[in-house]
């Protein structure tokens, strides 16, 4: 049986993890920016373990770089970086899709579960749409990030699902400091969330492809667009003097990596970037489980 301290530490050490996951994906820790185990600790409060051992988690998940000399440093993705997160998660769904589809007819109770495991990512999907349009980009993210994460799930694969995870977590990274400095950032927030549902709830292979294609097609333009210069690489602003590093300590209520992460009460997110990657306004979970033709349950 595990001594409470070391289930306490393991918490703390999850709970500064998500908080500063939150801080890069919300553009406060830039990339490049530089720090140390001591600044983290000092301004959080805690002691250096749980801090180091969250810094190297981070550092495995693709978002930080550390040097025994000089700390840890925010990861700094290029236009390329991005473009290969784009091409490896359109390899990966294009399998998911493929063996999807060849699944034979899913038993009745099959049925059951996936619309009811439907009805929270169609409430994702409205949000995350309805973020993208407004230029909503903070609550984009969680949302979006929720959405893959949930209908990942689906797809019975946990490792498939973590992989897809990571990239759309580290091309967020890339993506907000050129989407905060983007006059017109609204038009590459993709939306399509909705249509992707839609389509899985009817079963309907050619429109859930047309979705998928036009999903790492709005990527990649945007991809493009970068690589041109419009807009052109963004200035990341010193840190001023004084400023904390980081915001809040981190406290034992979930955070919004946690809630992205999937470790809510409503459960799990998803794709990348602008392209890919939405809050009760929508409809009630009975008037949203959709009818009509059985669903495809998702293959691992």
């Amino acid at each position: 049986m595990c001594a409470s301290g070391a289930v306490t530490r393991s918490t703390l050490r999850q709970q500064i993890t998500d908080a500063l996951r939150d801080e890069v994906l919300a553009g406060r820790l830039q990339p490049g920016r530089e720090f140390t185990v001591k600044q983290i600790a000092e301004q959080y409060g805690v002691s250096a373990t749980p801090v180091r051992e969250a810094l190297f988690d981070l550092s495995a998940q693709g978002l930080l770089e550390s040097d025994q000399h000089r700390g840890f440093r925010v990861r700094e993705f290029t236009v390329d970086d991005y473009r290969s997160m784009v091409e490896a998660r359109a390899l990966v769904i294009d399998g998911v899709i493929r063996a999807l589809f060849r699944e034979p007819t899913p038993s009745a109770a099959q049925v059951v579960t996936y619309r009811e495991g439907l009805v929270p990512v169609r409430r994702r999907a409205q949000e995350a749409a309805r973020a993208a349009r407004g230029g909503d980009l903070d609550i984009l993210i969680g949302y979006d990030l929720r959405f893959w994460r949930e209908l990942g799930a689906l797809m019975s694969n946990p490792y498939i699902n973590d992989f897809l995870h990571r990239l759309r977590v580290q091309a967020w990274v890339f993506a907000v400091p050129y989407l905060r400095h983007d006059a017109g950032a609204r038009d590459w927030l993709w939306h399509g969330h909705p249509e992707l549902v839609a389509a899985l709830t009817l079963g309907d292979h050619d429109a859930v492809r047309a979705v998928i294609d036009d999903f790492n097609a709005h990527a990649l333009s945007w991809a493009d667009r970068l690589a041109a210069g419009n807009p052109g690489q963004p200035d990341h602003d010193p840190q001023p003097a004084g400023q904390p590093l980081v915001g809040e300590p981190p406290t034992a209520e979930p955070s919004a990596a946690e809630t992205s992460a999937g470790r809510s009460s409503t459960g799990p997110t998803g794709p990348a970037g602008p392209t890919g990657p939405a809050g009760p306004t929508g409809p009630t979970e009975q008037a949203s489980v959709a009818t009509g033709p059985e669903p495809r349950r998702p293959a691992g």
